[in-house]
């Protein structure tokens, strides 16, 4: 080999060697640069949460009361027990702290049902809603309460018919959405098809069961478009509780969910059940799902948009998406109450259709700027 031939190997060999260090300095920069960008993100988010929850608590319908006397009411009303407590803190704590409790639980309970669903089928624009869950809700919550329909073991005005309704109407409605996906070959497609076509159906009969029933009409629609008016102490914690605790037990599951990610072949290959995982991690957020909607009703956008503003900004691993949700799910759920009963007081809004207002500019803002460099 003649000397100018070798001397051109040599330097396309260091050539070489230079930009497999680049790649490699490249991506453990990339990593430390999402690591940081993550440790931003849930700061502010539980930063944001902890201001919206002060402002909650010291707006009153009858007026604004000083965060600091705020404050004090709610620490003394806690270390009474509600007990003997004057106006304020009596307002404070069987009014606004039972509130934002269920505020928290469900925004971070409906941005990690859509985490889990954008990841099993591998689709951004997928809510906790693909499976036909809200659909199938808000048909059995309207059929007891438009209908008069009852429900084993359940008195017809009970608190709870029509949560229970709302449950067991989610998960009958997931259950053929699953079956039929399953039936068809249990593809992604399958699913997101299946789901609208079981969304359709229970959608349809929900629209008879309003007709038949146009003196509830008000009170249903109020239903249907989510709110946390009807939250008291008695069904806060039966709703922080399980979705939290679900939220909590699907974080543990983000590193399969990563490998999840990768394809269903290679997640094979590395050892993962993908079937069993896949239909497991269905179940557990269409579950979360339903107990979220059980109580305060359909609140859209959430699922959707915090999710995929995670995803754009941290990349695709699960460790950091799903935490960064649970985050960013409940600021967003707070300040869309806050929003829902303050900007036409006396008058309350329907807290669905504030996440709406917020989340379409900001969906279509990130979509403008950042859609390009989405990689999924």
């Amino acid at each position: 080999m003649d000397k100018s031939k070798k001397s051109w190997l040599m330097r396309g060999a260091r050539g070489l060697k230079k930009d497999m260090e680049y790649s490699e300095d490249d991506d453990i920069s990339e990593i430390a640069r999402k690591k940081r960008r993550f440790k931003v993100i849930v700061v502010f988010g539980v930063l944001m949460s902890a201001v919206a929850f002060l402002i909650s608590i010291s707006i009153s319908s009858g007026g604004i009361i000083p965060i600091s006397d705020a404050i004090s009411a709610l620490i003394s009303s806690i270390q009474n027990g509600g007990q003997n407590l004057d106006p304020v803190e009596n307002y404070i704590y069987y009014s606004r702290l039972p509130r934002t409790i269920a505020a928290i639980a469900v925004g971070a309970g409906l941005a990690i049902a859509g985490c889990m669903f954008q990841a099993i089928i591998r689709n951004p624009l997928v809510d906790p809603y693909i499976t036909g869950v809200s659909s199938g809700a808000g048909c059995l919550a309207i059929a007891v309460s438009a209908a008069g329909m009852s429900i084993p073991f359940i008195a017809a005005n009970s608190l709870y018919i029509i949560p229970v309704a709302a449950i067991i109407g989610g998960l009958v409605a997931f259950a053929i959405t699953m079956g039929v996906a399953e039936g068809s070959g249990g593809s992604t497609t399958n699913y997101i098809l299946a789901g609208v076509i079981v969304g359709f159906a229970f959608s349809s009969v929900q629209t008879v069961f309003l007709t038949l029933d146009k003196g509830n009409l008000t009170d249903s629609m109020w239903w249907l478009y989510g709110s946390f008016s009807q939250i008291t102490w008695e069904n806060a914690w039966l709703v922080f509780v399980p979705a939290m605790g679900i939220a909590l037990v699907a974080l543990v599951w983000a590193r399969e969910f990563n490998l999840f990610s990768m394809g269903e072949e290679q997640a094979k290959q590395l050892g993962l059940n993908v079937r069993l995982f896949k239909r497991s991690m269905m179940i557990i957020a269409s579950v979360l799902t339903a107990v979220c909607v059980a109580f305060v009703g359909i609140i859209g956008f959430v699922g959707l948009v915090v999710p995929h503003a995670c995803r754009m900004a941290l990349g695709s691993d699960h460790r950091l998406i799903m935490p960064a949700s649970v985050a960013l799910g409940a600021m967003l759920m707070l300040f869309s109450d806050l929003i829902a009963r303050t900007v036409m007081s006396p008058l309350e809004l329907p807290v669905g259709a504030i996440t709406a207002m917020i989340g379409t500019p900001v969906f279509a803002y990130m979509l403008m700027r950042r859609g390009r460099e989405y990689d999924g």
